[in-house]
């Protein structure tokens, strides 16, 4: 089993959004980064486990946890011209960005603050804390994912 980090804007879509979608599954759609975009492509694998990421609001943190339900997949969005995340150089054929379905697991009691995680030393290796990384899917150790439970 893997462990990542989803990020998402509450105010685009939020975990408890995630936990009123129906059988509280959702694609995680929209990642147009290639560096994301590998590591749900050719790393995760269904019964993986994620933290649930707020990001760009008023309480930045790990608000919860998700877990993967799908193989990885086309990202159809790419295709929608209608659809914000629509790349026109993306082809059906050949796609070139991809998804997985998550799953609601639980909603932390608190958020666990970035300003925690950066102030953990045993954290100082987890990619979020890190300056300049803004990916919203990255990869978390075995021991990161037992510290961030630790400090809920």
């Amino acid at each position: 089993m893997a462990y990542w980090l989803f990020k998402s804007e509450p105010s685009c879509f939020s975990i408890d959004d995630l936990q009123n979608s129906p059988k509280k599954i959702t694609h995680w759609d929209g990642v147009r980064n290639y560096q994301a975009r590998n590591f749900m492509r050719d790393q995760m694998q269904v019964g993986d486990e994620g933290f649930f990421y707020h990001s760009n609001c008023s309480e930045v943190g790990i608000i919860g946890t998700v877990s993967i339900v799908s193989k990885p997949y086309p990202d159809h969005t790419a295709f929608d011209p209608k659809d914000e995340h629509f790349d026109p150089k993306s082809d059906p054929d050949n796609p070139r960005w991809f998804m997985v379905d998550v799953t609601f697991k639980a909603l932390f009691p608190r958020v666990i603050t970035l300003r925690e995680l950066k102030e953990n030393p045993e954290l100082a290796s987890m990619l979020v804390v890190r300056k300049g990384n803004r990916l919203s899917i990255t990869p978390i150790q075995q021991d990161e994912w037992d510290i961030v439970h630790s400090m809920v």
